[in-house]
């Protein structure tokens, strides 16, 4: 069996050197995923959870700027699965991004795929994760991109690099959580703890043994590599008396500045200095949810790991706890993420398109659809949802660059609007119930190749609103702007930052707020937009994007593997 494996992924590789895609001094990294369940005990009881390799966390992948890896993804378990390269932007080829029923069809128990992601300029801190149902929580893993020389760094080299992955923990089974909470109709159950590196730490019961630990040296210094696995929460995380040095987001180097907490959104990442600066002892690194709505249950516990330094000393009992914003300090959140900025060196250009060619406006809303007999959990009896300009988007049982590859009718409609069907004060209060119910449709939008395109993302007030991490993939966009209320097209264009802006592929749209994004559409394709709080994605609130072939030879969609899943 195993012979057969890595001859078909012999007969790929080759595949893919005559398609063009993989360059002769490619370095080329083969992994094998095998889905299976494991047993994991955790807060004092124990459960099956789906994982990669039975590991949880997943394996980190390691490998520099322009390289290929081919994994190939065996499904040992009892579910349907799919696995997304978040921030990858997959050149050309969609057919291994991931997400079900959008570039591909789930990878069914007892088969295999073997995806190729083909890494162009992306550089730091990536991550990989399932891309089906809520699966994300238990697979999951880094996916780490160094210099193409492996010494170009633009700082010092650190003395090591450590994945710091965020994550959730729910005593009960996952399933069950989504089972349930998509059959009342009302809210998910919030989690038990959260998680770093797979361990919830030693304030939580049952976990003084179930601690992630990381010695240093005094006086050297680490790169903490953050990757935020969490299903429904924007995180603060700090390490106790030392201060963060923000390098990266996402993939790309931002200009270096120094902050004692960051604000890191569900499928972002961020990479910090830690420098070991401090008297020898033990210090907790600490992570608790932001939350910025009134009245809403959500976890509020804090996850902690702990930094131990090297050496013959009296540590403290217990470690010394970091300073945490306020859960609900939107300032706080709000004012980090405004402080990213590209570091847009001779060695690390940006190129921000000014030309604008495609204006866009999307709102972001969570919703109500009504519910027989007013019987189901959310307001009002009703059913929750959520949507993108008012549509609440419905998955298809093909997937939609098979449809768009092979002009299957009737699967998809691509009259996505541009705007808002309706007009209205976005973040006012008191809104009409009737902007509550949204359409409930497969819809794409279509982007004609090269051009240059802003898309304002709005947040609703509509139910209260609620902060929105909005994910693209595919693409990574400059954020040029964000601010709190109604976007004003004549006002805040003015203050856009088109000097050195971030380079992103998540951006957290604040509470009743905007943010303005700009991308080039140079990659053919289908490629899924959503909010990456989960509850938020199965209830509706997403879209994709179809991006039409370019005329030349290097600017057209290419065909898909020969052993792509079948719907």
């Amino acid at each position: 069996m195993r012979l057969k494996v890595k001859i078909f992924i012999q007969q790929i590789i080759v595949f893919l050197f005559l398609l063009g895609l993989l360059p002769a001094h490619a370095f080329v990294h083969r992994h094998r995923f095998i889905i299976k369940e494991a047993p994991y005990s955790k807060l004092c009881s124990s459960k099956n959870i789906l994982t990669v390799n039975g590991q949880f966390p997943g394996p980190v992948i390691y490998a520099n700027t322009g390289d290929t890896l081919v994994v190939n993804v065996q499904n040992d378990g009892t579910q349907n699965i799919t696995i997304h390269w978040h921030g990858v932007k997959q050149p050309r080829y969609p057919w291994s991004d991931g997400p079900e029923f959008i570039t591909q069809c789930p990878i069914r128990p007892g088969t295999n795929f073997s995806q190729r992601i083909n890494l162009s300029d992306e550089e730091g801190t990536l991550w990989w994760h399932a891309h089906s149902d809520w699966s994300r929580a238990t697979v999951n893993g880094a996916l780490i991109i160094r210099p193409a020389n492996k010494t170009n760094y633009p700082f010092p080299r650190p003395a090591a690099e450590i994945p710091i992955i965020l994550g959730e923990w729910w005593k009960s089974d996952i399933q069950a959580v989504v089972n349930e909470f998509l059959g009342s109709g009302g809210d998910a159950n919030k989690s038990d703890a959260f998680l770093i590196n797979g361990q919830p730490g030693d304030l939580y019961p049952c976990s003084t043994n179930d601690t992630f630990k990381l010695t240093v040296e005094k006086d050297k210094t680490y790169m903490l590599r953050i990757v935020n696995a969490v299903m429904n929460n924007l995180m603060f995380f700090s390490v106790a008396n030392h201060q963060l040095t923000v390098v990266g987001t996402d993939g790309a180097y931002v200009k270096p500045f120094k902050s004692n907490y960051i604000t890191i959104s569900p499928g972002e990442t961020i990479d910090v200095l830690l420098e070991a600066n401090q008297n020898p002892n033990h210090y907790y690194m600490g992570a608790k949810a932001y939350n910025s709505v009134v009245g809403v249950d959500f976890d509020n516990t804090t996850t902690t790991a702990i930094i131990q330094y090297r050496g013959n000393y009296t540590a403290s009992s217990p470690p010394i706890l970091p300073d945490l914003p306020n859960f609900d300090d939107t300032n706080a959140s709000f004012n980090f993420t405004r402080s990213l900025k590209s570091l847009a060196d001779k060695t690390h250009p940006i190129n921000v398109p000014l030309n604008i060619t495609t204006n866009l406006l999307f709102t972001f809303s969570v919703n109500t659809l009504a519910c027989e007999d007013e019987s189901c959990g959310g307001p009002n009896g009703d059913r929750f949802a959520a949507s993108v300009n008012n549509i609440s988007f419905i998955l298809p049982r093909i997937d939609i660059l098979e449809a768009y590859y092979k002009n299957i009718q009737g699967v998809y409609g691509d009259e996505f609007p541009s705007f808002p069907p309706l007009n209205f004060n976005f973040t006012g209060g008191s809104l009409p119930v009737e902007l509550q119910r949204p359409d409930r449709r497969t819809e794409v939008h279509v982007l004609e190749y090269g051009t240059n395109v802003e898309i304002v993302l709005q947040g609703t007030s509509l139910l209260g609103g609620v902060d929105h991490p909005i994910h693209l993939h595919g693409y990574s966009f400059y954020v040029v702007g964000a601010g709190f209320g109604n976007f004003d097209k004549d006002k805040d264009p003015l203050n856009y930052n088109l000097v050195d802006p971030p380079l992103q592929n998540t951006i957290a749209v604040v509470r009743n707020g905007w943010a303005a994004i700009r991308f080039k559409a140079d990659n053919p394709g289908v490629w899924f937009m959503h909010c990456h709080l989960e509850r938020h994605v199965s209830w509706g609130m997403e879209m994709a994007f179809i991006v039409k072939d370019g005329k030349g030879s290097q600017e057209k969609l290419l065909p898909p593997p020969p052993d792509m899943p079948l719907c």
